[in-house]
């Protein structure tokens, strides 16, 4: 049997290695789960034509939106193991949904996903109205302590990435401040700017030019490392609140299974695609880093948030009716 099974083993990785050889043979789709116009989609765009230059093949994307995400995900995941359906993967549908959906989840992000590699990342930046008087974060906390329940942070919706955000900031900060969820972050920026609520944590390219003209103040961004679009702006870390760091994050992904030869050429032309300065500013116009983590670092990074935010939604009670 032992050695039935190590020929087996040998066929397998020979078929793989074979099949990686002729790949791609014929155009791929590269699913975008999210609308035309999102973030995601020109993401997509973005690498569609560097990676139909490189692979030989057209890259042909498709919006399948829907599901906080799901449905596009969930159709990469149940798609053929051959490397001609792969998709762009989010922070929300692959490590947020799995804890607000639960059972109801179509895909199991742990079993049905293979991790290409990295694309990009894009930080939040923590926002106030200016009628709030604080200019730093540990004024905006000192002010929530003093006041609980007086201000209200903004969402573009229950369990949405800039909701949770908020949620881990009331833990890590240790204040009472209120939830209001919006259908969009677009409703949401509308009434920050009206004055009826005073907290939004947002992406930086749709509110940089409030920043700019003083109708919202940045007081921390969400990530890593400082925003080049915002100088003179602190991290949420160098501002005192080490831990409350919320990134979108963006990569590419296959079905479970797909061979591994297939899931290293991907990344390889990723990688060279993401080096291409057209490529690199479209991504900058999108407000997205580039990145440069191939499909272990990004198994990690997947794992890490699932981790997260299966506590920061169990903590805060969240629940999706």
């Amino acid at each position: 049997m032992k050695r039935i099974a190590l020929a087996l083993s040998i066929m397998t990785g020979a078929s793989g290695a074979a099949h990686a050889q002729d790949y791609p043979s014929r155009p791929i789709r590269l699913i975008a789960p999210f609308a035309a116009g999102s973030t995601v989609d020109i993401l997509a765009r973005a690498l569609a034509q560097p990676l139909s230059q490189q692979l030989g093949q057209p890259v042909v994307v498709e919006n399948k939106g829907g599901a906080g995400g799901n449905i596009g995900v969930d159709l990469v995941a149940k798609a053929p193991r051959d490397g001609y359906t792969i998709g762009i993967g989010t922070t929300g549908p692959m490590t947020v949904n799995p804890a607000l959906y639960g059972s109801k989840m179509p895909f199991d992000t742990r079993k049905d996903l293979a991790m290409v590699g990295v694309i990009a990342s894009s930080p939040n930046v923590l926002l106030v109205h200016p009628s709030v008087p604080a200019r730093s974060l540990q004024e905006l906390i000192a002010y929530a302590r003093a006041h609980p329940g007086k201000l209200n942070f903004a969402s573009s919706g229950v369990g949405s990435t800039n909701h949770l955000a908020g949620e881990l900031f009331k833990s890590l900060a240790r204040v009472e401040i209120v939830h209001v969820p919006y259908k969009g972050n677009q409703d949401a920026l509308t009434d920050l700017l009206a004055q009826r609520v005073q907290i939004l944590f947002s992406g930086v390219p749709p509110v940089l030019s409030f920043i700019k003209s003083g109708q919202l103040r940045a007081l921390a961004v969400a990530g890593p490392e400082p925003s080049s679009a915002l100088p003179g702006v602190p991290t949420v870390a160098q501002a005192g609140l080490p831990g409350a760091e919320v990134v979108a994050w963006y990569g590419l992904i296959a079905p479970a299974g797909t061979p591994r030869p297939v899931i290293e050429r991907l990344n390889a032309e990723l990688r060279k695609a993401l080096a291409q300065p057209e490529v690199r500013a479209q991504l900058a116009s999108a407000g997205a880093d580039p990145s440069n983590d191939g499909p272990e670092a990004f198994s990690r990074l997947v794992e890490a948030e699932l981790q997260r935010w299966q506590r920061v939604i169990t903590n805060a009670n969240i629940r999706m009716e």
